[in-house]
């Protein structure tokens, strides 16, 4: 199938479809005539793959080692586990700095007026000097 029908189907766009095969995470024929790239229903599974790892914030290098995993019959289930667990870890580790940040900006929206006068605690806050 062409590029298109294989995006309509893993439900990607075509440019990251493009981009996926352009850095081999799916390996699709090329017609010798034209160029053009022929998906099977096997990369159409794994560009499938791919978009829900990525939806669970798994980058391109972990969906390739996932895939990997997935593709090889023998593998541990503990291999998998753990890069599981360590996905749940950074996604704690930008929970509490989002949560910092947002302490950080509702103290800041407190000390705000929020009425005519120029003087502003949150540019302030922004800016390496306050603004005169």
């Amino acid at each position: 199938m062409n590029i298109g029908k294989a995006a309509e189907l893993a439900e990607l766009t075509v440019k990251t479809v493009r981009h996926y095969a352009d850095i081999q995470v799916v390996i699709p024929e090329k017609n010798d005539k034209t160029g053009y790239r022929k998906f099977s229903s096997a990369d159409v599974a794994k560009l499938q793959f791919i978009g829900k790892a990525r939806k669970f914030g798994f980058s391109v290098q972990e969906c390739r080692e996932l895939l990997a995993l997935y593709e090889d019959t023998k593998r541990s289930s503990r291999e998998v586990k753990a890069l599981t667990l360590m996905k749940i870890a950074e996604i704690d580790h930008k929970l509490q700095e989002l949560k910092s940040l947002r302490s950080q900006l509702t103290d800041l929206a407190s000390s705000c007026q929020g009425n005519e006068r120029p003087d502003c605690p949150i540019l302030n806050a922004l800016s390496s000097e306050p603004i005169q």
